[in-house]
């Protein structure tokens, strides 16, 4: 499916839409390893039945028209490089919430929004390895932005954007705006593959010895 109002060279350009799904992270890292997707490749779904959290921990996307996609991006950098992307990702969905909506949210490091104490979103980043070089960067963010119905056990912890605020955010509108942000952010920090503005790609590495990891 094509994303509408998309403005970014390559990310979102390949978008893949579920109802239902074990886990869109799980998802594009099964693309990544059949190589059937392009970088900047975006799943995202309606429903999750094995949302992944971090710390092995399952994020629960069991209502419609919440926020649960991941997209990756073929790199060639330096582990070192992406120090600190999970806060400025987290950073990003902040602006994008104040901007559109006139909502304040905050974030709860390492990678949660939170409104009031009461956990909004996550965010979950993986790479591939090889040595200290990064050849792949996954990235997930789930946000409970129409949930309505909360478990005993998460009630008192987590929250939603339509139960605190009223609000209705389009999940489509917001990836589209997300992938805006990042793509300029890319821009300035480091070259993707992919991307037709960087002057050239990336030289191929040794793939054999892969590891795979959170950030």
């Amino acid at each position: 499916m094509q994303l509408k109002n998309l403005k970014t060279n390559f990310l979102g350009k390949n978008c893949i839409h579920y109802k239902e799904i074990d886990s869109t992270q799980d998802e594009i890292w099964r693309l990544i390893e059949n190589k059937s997707a392009p970088s900047g490749t975006v799943v995202y779904a309606d429903i999750q039945t094995k949302g992944k959290g971090t710390h092995g921990r399952v994020w629960h996307t069991d209502e419609a028209n919440n926020i649960a996609f991941s997209f990756f991006v073929e790199m060639n950098c330096n582990i070192k490089k992406l120090e600190g992307i999970t806060i400025k990702i987290a950073e990003i969905i902040i602006q994008i919430f104040k901007e559109k909506y006139g909502i304040q949210l905050d974030i709860k490091e390492p990678n949660d929004i939170i409104y009031k104490g009461k956990k909004l979103g996550g965010i979950l980043t993986e790479t591939k390895v090889v040595g200290e070089i990064v050849k792949y960067l996954v990235v997930g963010i789930g946000i409970n932005t129409a949930k309505e119905r909360f478990s005993d056990d998460i009630k008192d912890l987590a929250t939603s954007i339509k139960r605190e605020f009223s609000v209705d955010v389009d999940t489509e509108e917001f990836i589209v705006e997300f992938l805006s942000h990042w793509g300029r952010f890319l821009l300035g920090h480091f070259c993707p593959i992919g991307d037709t503005s960087c002057m050239k790609e990336f030289s191929d590495g040794d793939e054999r010895s892969v590891e795979k990891g959170r950030l």
